[in-house]
């Protein structure tokens, strides 16, 4: 099983809150993706930095996470899409804020991948979806 790799995750290894080697303990050797949403959800939080030190800061780490594989939002992440948001409007959890967390749930439960996040609220009620949690 591989793993997509939720925006906070990256966040808290970029800051030191996680080492890589704690990723590692729980990915082990199973490959590692980036999402498009991640680089977008990273890129805005560099942008909108004050501070132009942590401005650069940030832009360095997002290169630097850019050499991650990337894992392609297509078509098909569309109709998982769709289901999904369907499902949960149905149930009455869907939201506007939700829609990012949504788009990487729909990538992993695409490819069959496990989701690693630190967020269970964000993600606890979305069929299919293999959360995986720090």
């Amino acid at each position: 099983m591989a793993f997509l790799i939720d925006t906070c995750v990256w966040i808290d290894v970029e800051c030191g809150a996680l080492g890589p080697a704690d990723v590692a303990a729980l990915t082990g050797d199973e490959a590692v993706f980036l999402s498009p949403v991640t680089v977008a959800e990273l890129c805005y939080g560099a942008e909108l930095a004050v501070d132009p030190g942590i401005r650069e800061r940030r832009r360095v780490a997002l290169r630097r996470l850019q050499r991650k594989p990337l894992l392609p939002i297509d078509a098909d992440t569309g109709v998982v899409f769709g289901h999904l948001a369907a499902a949960l409007h149905e149930a009455g959890s869907m939201h506007r804020s939700r829609v990012q967390d949504l788009w990487l749930a729909s990538q992993a439960v695409q490819h069959g991948y496990a989701l690693l996040t630190r967020n269970r609220k964000d993600f606890q009620d979305i069929p299919g979806l293999d959360l995986v949690l720090i």
